[in-house]
């Protein structure tokens, strides 16, 4: 492939951030505002997602939005605000789907801005599964299913139709298991997620 056919297909593929959750857990501090190496933790989850070949990223921020677009440097980042971000995530992978209709994105690769243990190298990993709109492709740990995912465009209305409270994408996955590609990324990542207190000792 050459570069300039791997530059399109990067092109072609949307990053897209859901980081609109206000960290009930945590007491109300909104996870996207979380320090993280010195800056706000959806700084760091944009960066991965841009060194892993996502050329165009697409935020969608709920809790305090106001603040974050303040305090946090995202620069080229699409902002979706999400009234509706305390239905849980379904409401923000909606969101974001929504946004990118009509951007000429053929797929839009879903990670969550509290898993910081997930880097560039995984989101590589996934991306490189991708072949056309009806790719469905994620990320496993150990076999297990987890972030980043890969949507394929012709999936975004099924995903959209069935994503309701925190399940996000997880009934639509289901029913379409026998299709979707599981990329073992256990080696290359962690995929543990900031919820609590005591999760904040994986933040530096």
């Amino acid at each position: 492939m050459t570069t300039q056919e791997t530059t399109g297909e990067a092109r072609a593929i949307a990053g897209l951030l859901l980081a609109a959750g206000g960290g009930r857990r945590l007491g109300g501090r909104p996870k996207a505002l979380l320090p993280h190496r010195g800056r706000p933790l959806v700084e760091h989850a944009v960066r991965v997602l841009r060194e892993g070949g996502c050329a165009t990223v697409h935020v969608v921020l709920g809790a305090r939005a106001g603040d974050v677009r303040a305090r946090a440097a995202l620069p080229g980042c699409v902002l979706v605000d999400n009234p509706d971000w305390e239905q849980g995530m379904g409401s923000s992978l909606r969101a974001g789907l929504d946004s990118l209709t009509g951007t000429g994105a053929r797929a839009a690769l879903v990670s969550l801005v509290d898993q910081p243990g997930i880097g560039p190298e995984a989101v590589a990993r996934v991306l490189a599964a991708y072949e056309d709109e009806e790719s469905l492709a994620s990320a496993a740990y150990e076999g297990v299913r987890g972030h980043p995912v890969l949507f394929g465009a012709a999936h975004w209305a099924g995903i959209a139709a069935t994503a309701t409270g925190d399940r996000g994408a997880r009934a639509y996955l289901k029913e379409h298991r026998t299709t979707l590609a599981l990329v073992e990324c256990g080696d290359i990542a962690r995929p543990f997620d900031i919820d609590t207190a005591a999760d904040l000792t994986h933040l530096e």
